[in-house]
């Protein structure tokens, strides 16, 4: 039996980046939120509720990163020199927020500074991830299997708009988080802010829906002709059913249903950009049979990943039922 090894390493990076976008982006929504809720308590408890789990949740990024670098390295050649700029901002902003979880907590005069490295390392992060999203989205060009674009071509009116849309999505998950680890005062605040940020985010997901067709004639023929018709179709239906969901989970005040209802808005847009994509992996001339290394090496990286990938399932999934239930307010990350 032959394996497609190619298509296996695609699924397998295509599930870290979304296991990254949807463990991660909750927390750098909280970040987001941080400074429109007032009182130290009341932050201190917001950061709580995501200190046992963030540092695991950036597992996936490495993952990803990683196994593109080892695994599509012509993919990796291209993309990297084209998002430079995006990319480094990100990083940066991570490193921000991540150093904010250690220096907030041994300090009282500087404790402000460190709050607004935390927020705004958050939202840098965030919108970095968007502009990254957007720039790829529209189409990176190559010439002679590097990069053939100009320093400046991620930055255009799509890309800002999907940075918005990473920015605002990032907000819910992180509002509806908060909904179910919190309750009080950060609760009812969260509530607002998950109003706030789900109409906005429905608005700019329709927005980059409508907008992305028109890039690129193959995402035009993939989303409006028969037979791709009979797989895209159930993506917006979908969509539909989890906003929907979603707004009766909030005018219930329903602690649980806004936050798997938002997972769901994410993992079905993360979907829809795979119909968009396959099989480009740098869109819209480099296949993913195009950007593999050899096989022997896609072999034996295989072999490790089988070993790791439980592993780091096992204990993501175990910190999070260790962690499960409502945070205390007289609890502290230390």
């Amino acid at each position: 039996m032959t394996v497609d090894l190619p298509l296996v390493w695609a699924s397998l990076i295509a599930f870290a980046v979304l296991a990254y976008v949807i463990l991660d982006g909750f927390d750098l929504g909280v970040g987001i939120l941080f400074p429109f809720v007032k009182g130290e308590r009341n932050r201190d408890l917001m950061m709580n509720t995501v200190a046992p789990v963030w540092d695991g949740n950036e597992t996936w990024l490495v993952l990803g990163g990683g196994g593109l670098f080892a695994v599509f390295p012509l993919a990796y050649a291209i993309i990297m020199p084209a998002l430079y700029a995006p990319i480094i901002a990100m990083l940066l902003g991570l490193i921000f927020r991540g150093v904010a979880f250690e220096f907030r907590w041994r300090t009282v005069r500087g404790k402000f500074l460190w709050d607004w490295a935390f927020a705004g390392g958050s939202m840098l992060a965030a919108l970095a991830q968007g502009i990254a999203l957007g720039a790829l989205i529209q189409g990176i060009p190559v010439a002679n299997r590097a990069y053939a674009g100009g320093w400046w071509d991620w930055l255009t009116p799509f890309s800002l708009l999907t940075g918005a849309a990473v920015v605002f999505g990032y907000a819910l998950l992180g509002a509806t988080w908060l909904i179910m680890k919190t309750e009080g005062h950060v609760q009812r605040r969260a509530f607002t802010f998950a109003w706030i940020c789900s109409l906005a985010t429905l608005t700019l997901i329709g927005a980059v829906s409508i907008w992305t067709p028109f890039l690129d004639p193959v995402f035009m023929q993939r989303w409006f002709t028969f037979p791709g018709l009979l797989y895209t179709v159930p993506v917006p239906l979908l969509v539909l059913y989890c906003a929907y969901q979603l707004m009766i989970g909030l005018i219930d005040l329903n602690d649980n249903k806004p936050f798997f209802a938002a997972l769901g808005l994410f993992v079905l847009s993360f979907a829809g950009l795979g119909v968009s994509f396959y099989p480009y992996i740098v869109p819209p001339s480099v296949t993913i049979w195009d950007a593999a290394a050899p096989d022997n090496s896609l072999w034996f990286l295989l072999v490790g990943s089988l070993v790791l990938l439980p592993m780091i399932l096992s204990y993501t999934a175990y910190s999070y039922w260790v962690f499960r239930g409502k945070v205390d307010p007289e609890g502290g990350y230390h």
